[in-house]
């Protein structure tokens, strides 16, 4: 078997590559770092997280936690070495964002049939076997091949980064550590405002001056990403009912629920730094300093990373994408990640698991699989493939995209049956395709 070429370290072409090599395939893994970085990478490592650490949920009243226990079935890299690099998080799964890439990349440059080679990718070639995994921020140039390839324009929307602060620098005299309701214990901190601090708060973010942003550039805002001045502007409650919202929180130092209150997550597994949870923005730096210490505990904090905007890139996979994620008039090139479509760290994640199984079996001669719409990771690739939305726009896991039970079930017992009934497909699933 010829070596299937993975564009991308990302979380996407990790996965692909693992997927294929744990099968005995052989990969050439292509990452442009360190030669090159996008504007929001830093690290030279592997699989680099550039937004939130947070994998979002682990329960499987969550589908998002269901779609982490079909990964595990399948013995996903990225969430066996997330588990490794876990940092407190409630019922979340957040990691300690350094350690996690560089164990990614010491255990896929460890590999014998993984050869790897650090250098930026101009080309898409026409013979043999590739996966695209160049993320939402694929370069200019691989942008254009991705556009010539696919014989029409890349679609694309913006998405904005949180700010890190140092731990050292919060007034904790001022703020508790809880989770919701006390799952998880006290994983985050949380900074109460009354009534009065809040409006203060979101009239300021409404006055704060923007990064310059074109103006048709706002219909390609991703709604489940929105920057944390965008959601202000629809409303001066809306950021109380939305990441600012202090429901199953209750301030021990007053016994009572605040008017709002701001999260910070783990950032490491030493807890020298935190994110501000929700608080993607595209404010101007000097901006996002002043309105963010106007928040209780944050009045002298250190920020060690400052928000910002970037561009996501991804293509219309309805009209040019097999469910096997194999492009329709190229069979030889295989997409993942975000770039097909999905939106979220594992749905990107899955998108590479699913496409390194199936270009190693397409490599082999064998039919493509994919898992049943029942499951998460079947209901997301029907999404992608199928979705009447015009534009095509972007998805994260939720349970709207499985098909509908039997019955009249609702809430919390809708979504336990809906999880059982997707892990038990997986596992029929994965027997059949694995043997």
């Amino acid at each position: 078997m010829e070596p299937i070429m993975v564009i991308g370290a990302g979380l996407a072409g990790c996965e692909a590559a693992w997927q294929i090599a744990k099968r005995g395939g052989k990969v050439i893994l292509h990452e442009m770092k360190p030669e090159a970085y996008s504007p929001a990478h830093h690290s030279p490592f592997f699989a680099e997280l550039v937004c939130s650490n947070s994998f979002k949920s682990e329960s499987i009243e969550n589908a998002s936690g269901v779609l982490k226990g079909e990964m595990i079935q399948l013995e996903s890299l990225i969430l066996k070495v997330a588990k490794e690099a876990r940092v407190p998080a409630g019922d979340s799964l957040a990691v300690d964002r350094e350690f996690f890439s560089k164990e990614i990349t010491h255990v896929l440059e460890g590999l014998e049939n993984v050869e790897v080679i650090r250098k930026e990718v101009s080309w898409i070639p026409q013979e043999g076997i590739t996966i695209i995994a160049t993320g939402p921020l694929t370069s200019d140039v691989l942008s254009k091949e991705i556009q010539r390839v696919t014989g029409g324009h890349p679609l694309f929307f913006y998405d904005a980064i949180s700010p890190i602060v140092t731990a050292d620098s919060i007034n904790f005299h001022k703020t508790f550590k809880s989770s919701r309701y006390g799952k998880g214990g006290d994983d985050y901190i949380n900074c109460p405002m009354n009534e009065g601090e809040y409006y203060q708060f979101v009239d300021a973010l409404n006055q704060a001056e923007r990064a310059p942003v074109h103006p048709f550039e706002k219909r390609y805002l991703f709604e489940g990403c929105l920057p944390i001045e965008e959601m202000a502007e629809r409303g001066r409650d809306t950021l109380a009912y939305g990441p600012l919202k202090p429901v199953g929180l209750i301030n021990p130092k007053t016994g009572k629920q605040p008017f709002a209150v701001v999260q910070l997550r783990h950032e490491d597994r030493f807890e020298t730094l935190f994110n501000l949870v929700g608080f993607q923005t595209r404010l101007k730096y000097e901006e996002q300093k002043r309105v963010f210490q106007m928040i209780p505990g944050l009045e002298t904090v250190e920020f060690v990373r400052l928000g910002s905007i970037h561009r996501n890139t991804f293509i219309d996979s309805p009209r040019l994408l097999e469910e096997s994620l194999q492009l329709k008039h190229h069979p030889n090139l295989f997409l993942a990640g975000q770039i097909t479509g999905v939106e979220g760290y594992m749905e990107s994640t899955a998108m590479g698991l699913l496409s390194g199984i199936n270009a190693y079996r397409y490599a082999s001669g064998m039919a493509s699989v994919v898992p049943p719409l029942t499951t998460a990771m079947g209901a997301l690739i029907y999404y992608i493939t199928h979705s009447l939305t015009l534009p095509f726009q972007p998805m994260n896991i939720n349970f709207g995209l499985f098909p509908p039970l039997p019955g009249r079930s609702k809430g919390r017992a809708k979504r336990l049956l809906l999880a059982k009934r997707a892990s038990k497909d997986m596992e029929g699933w994965r027997k059949e395709v694995e043997g």
